[in-house]
């Protein structure tokens, strides 16, 4: 029988987390079951980061069915998005796909227990349609402004983007409350997504973390644009929040994420 195990990130799932029950601390959108789905878990567990724009924090769950993983997700005011130990122990599940839930997983439950009822759960191993190109180049550096890059999930953020501003569509919680996980780089500037801020106000966690670095950083309202696609926050995108450094720059609630990231583009590079 299969075990249950915690990863704070589908980003970190590797050769020890094949043919388990993951719960994660990550949302449970398209690129985290791309992540979840390439890494062969047997079942998985998510954040449903307050669902969201089109339901975008667990469109995931319907790809991973396709596929026959079950999944499910724990609501967002119950666990703190980016922990998956406080997802195993407080999460209550939110909604679970259909291979979940034909092996009794439903809505109100512990997600210790049902993480525990999918134990034995069939092995589904094949791989989640992917979403266009995940890295994209949003604005080119070019008089006095940095770059502005895309990353549909912070796994994919590279050295050389410490050169720009990064759009990225993952959430503003720290991995397991892990201050290195704010950020792989010191950006020009960052923008998340606040996966509905939930337990803790987690979904912002990250936002302190970088301004202690020096690094402006915002999320993004929910409501606004779609978690886990960074094209959907730099088309439609609000800023719900600001850490100190982005408000030196001129951030704030209300604006654009096109008018943020030109705003800390034009700043930063010329700082």
């Amino acid at each position: 029988m299969a075990s249950v195990v915690v990863a704070h990130s589908v980003t970190a799932l590797g050769e020890a987390h094949r043919g388990q029950v993951v719960v994660t601390g990550s949302h449970g959108g398209l690129i985290a079951a791309t992540y979840a789905a390439q890494a062969q878990v047997r079942a998985a567990a998510f954040n449903d980061a307050g669902r969201g724009l089109d339901d975008a924090g667990i469109a995931g769950l319907a790809a991973l069915d396709v596929i026959g993983i079950a999944a499910f997700a724990v609501a967002h005011t119950s666990a703190r998005i980016g922990d998956g130990a406080d997802t195993l122990a407080c999460g209550v599940v939110s909604v679970a796909n259909r291979s979940a839930g034909l092996r009794g997983v439903r809505a109100g439950m512990a997600c210790r227990e049902a993480a525990t009822l999918l134990r034995d759960a069939a092995w589904h191993r094949g791989e989640v349609a992917p979403l266009a190109e995940a890295r994209v180049p949003l604005l080119a550096a070019e008089g006095g402004f940095a770059a502005v890059v895309g990353c549909d999930s912070i796994g994919l953020v590279l050295p050389e983007d410490a050169a720009a501003v990064l759009v990225i569509g993952s959430h503003g919680a720290l991995h397991g409350g892990d201050p290195a996980s704010a950020l792989p780089v010191d950006a020009r500037g960052a923008l998340f997504h606040d996966a509905g801020r939930g337990k803790d106000d987690a979904g912002a966690s990250r936002l302190p973390v970088l301004a202690a670095r020096g690094v402006p950083a915002a999320v993004v309202d929910y409501r606004t644009a779609r978690i886990g696609d960074a094209r959907s926050l730099w088309a439609t995108g609000v800023v719900s929040g600001a850490n100190d450094a982005a408000r030196r720059f001129g951030l704030r609630i209300g604006d654009t994420v096109r008018a943020a990231a030109a705003a800390l583009g034009r700043a930063t590079w010329t700082s």
